[in-house]
């Protein structure tokens, strides 16, 4: 039995990481342009620099919340668990998540800005050391940058998140719109004898023929209602 998660910005939203796209969200205080491509970095490397030093100050100061934590006990459960996650925050893995795959990259790590890819240059950082400096060097010689997908690049682990949801038996969608591809195209690959399950407070449209069960709760309250029905199944 397999089972895939597939999680977004309201998993992590309940930890009090800020979300990009609500009210209120990263989106409304910085451009997009500025600090989520490469032309932004290119411009302006020190603002991209000082804006995921921020970002990693604040995920020092969180702790996942139970959501992450009843996500991590379904490996209690089940033998075959995978988590494909939109989130760049390591919570998943700080709740006992053993396979996480991070579509969008991953904060605490940075990396060569010639070659972002390269897992030669990819450097996980201490919580002593989460800002970075200009003039911080990776391993090629070029300025590090964030191990982030920005918008216009590759997302390198699409292949595996698609290979995982092909298999999946049990599939959970928490906390994503569902509208921001090509995660959201990952559904499509789900097979038709997968059980659907969705976790969100707000309608989502589940671009699938694919029958699902909709839990209208956040993260952690739709867990425990999804465990419940697990359990008893």
């Amino acid at each position: 039995m397999k089972v895939v998660v597939l999680t977004g910005a309201g998993m992590s939203a309940e930890s009090g990481i800020s979300t990009f796209r609500d009210n209120g969200g990263l989106w409304e205080q910085y451009r997009v342009e500025d600090v989520a491509t490469p032309e932004g970095w290119a411009r302006n490397p020190q603002l991209v620099t000082d804006f995921y030093n921020v970002r990693r100050r604040e995920l020092l100061g969180t702790e996942p919340c139970l959501g992450h934590r009843l996500v991590a006990s379904l490996e209690d459960i089940y033998p075959d668990v995978s988590v494909i996650t939109q989130n760049v925050d390591n919570l998943h893995e700080r709740a006992g998540s053993s396979h996480v795959v991070h579509l969008h990259g991953e904060l605490m790590k940075v990396t060569s800005s010639i070659s972002p890819n390269d897992p030669r240059y990819i450097q996980t950082l201490s919580p002593e050391h989460v800002e970075v400096k200009m003039g911080e060097l990776a391993a090629d010689g070029s300025q590090l940058r964030p191990f982030i997908v920005w918008f216009g690049e590759p997302v390198p682990q699409i292949e595996t998140a698609t290979e995982l949801c092909s298999q999946a038996d049990i599939f959970i969608v928490i906390g994503t719109s569902l509208n921001v591809y090509p995660a959201a195209g990952l559904t499509y690959y789900v097979p038709q004898k997968a059980s659907i399950y969705l976790i969100d407070p707000k309608p989502v449209k589940w671009n699938s023929s694919h029958p699902f069960r909709h839990i209208m709760k956040g993260a952690s309250e739709g867990m425990q209602e999804l465990l419940s029905i697990i359990r008893n199944s």
